[in-house]
């Protein structure tokens, strides 16, 4: 019978290298396909939205599924004030303002704006451009700024750019019934429009009224949609597929 013992040291070097690779690979892919870290903050410092749970649980289902990503939460002024340290965002691939409005306590709001530059994502869900109205930093990052809404109302969705994950595959005009913003301190050369309207929501005027749209941020990726008032809308599966699509894309995990 064959003997199994290596021989030579030079063969026996060979068998424990070939040894460590079996052992080593599989931890590579593991490492390789670890999901991506989300912090979700929902606190509000004016008003709040009662489609926040919702909006919340529309997140953790995408994780869920989707596997790409975790999600973790700050709920309260403490969280934030825990979660948000440049040290603690270290912790982080990106984070997402779910519905968010008014002056939030950051410990550091430069830092959190470098620390998207520096190569995270940030995800804004419908009125998170209704926050920070009083530091131009934010609303420079995010794109645009809250202005004012009427009634809600039914509109019809046109697709800007179908290519982008975040539209990729939705129909185009799309007839929603949701609470529509329009926006001021938006400059359409500074983002990638995703969804627009071509006339006013309520009047009817002829004009683009963006509600959705991609930019970089530095090294960042801020990904925006204004829809989202309505839980029914948040439960739809077009939009579902659209906030996957936008998040995955922020967090460098689609093109």
């Amino acid at each position: 019978m064959a003997s199994l013992r290596p021989s030579s040291p030079w063969s026996c070097n060979l068998l424990a290298v070939a040894l460590l690779g079996v052992a080593v690979l599989p931890a590579l892919r593991a490492s390789a396909a670890a999901p991506k870290k989300l912090l979700v903050v929902s606190v509000t410092k004016g008003f709040r939205h009662d489609g926040i749970p919702t909006t919340e649980r529309v997140l953790q289902r995408l994780a869920d599924e989707s596997l790409a990503f975790t999600v973790d939460y700050a709920r309260t002024d403490e969280e934030l004030a825990s979660k948000m340290t440049v040290k603690a965002l270290a912790g982080y691939d990106g984070v997402v303002f779910a519905s968010t409005t008014g002056e939030l306590p950051l410990p550091d709001r430069q830092g959190f704006v470098d620390w998207v530059a520096s190569g995270r994502a940030f995800v804004g869900i419908h009125s998170a451009t209704d926050t920070y109205h009083e530091w131009p930093p934010f609303i420079q990052m995010i794109g645009g700024e809250f202005k004012t809404h009427g009634p809600q109302v039914k509109v019809a969705l046109l697709v800007q750019d179908p290519a982008h994950p975040a539209t990729k595959g939705m129909a185009s005009p799309l007839e929603v019934f949701d609470e529509i913003y329009q926006y001021k301190s938006f400059e359409r050369d500074r983002v990638q429009t995703l969804i627009a309207l071509d006339k006013h929501p309520n009047e009817g005027t002829p004009g683009f009224y963006p509600l959705a749209w991609s930019r970089a941020h530095g090294k960042g990726r801020v990904f925006y949609t204004g829809l989202g008032h309505r839980e029914d809308v948040l439960e739809a599966e077009w939009f579902r597929k659209h906030l996957l699509g936008g998040t995955l894309w922020a967090l460098g995990l689609a093109n």
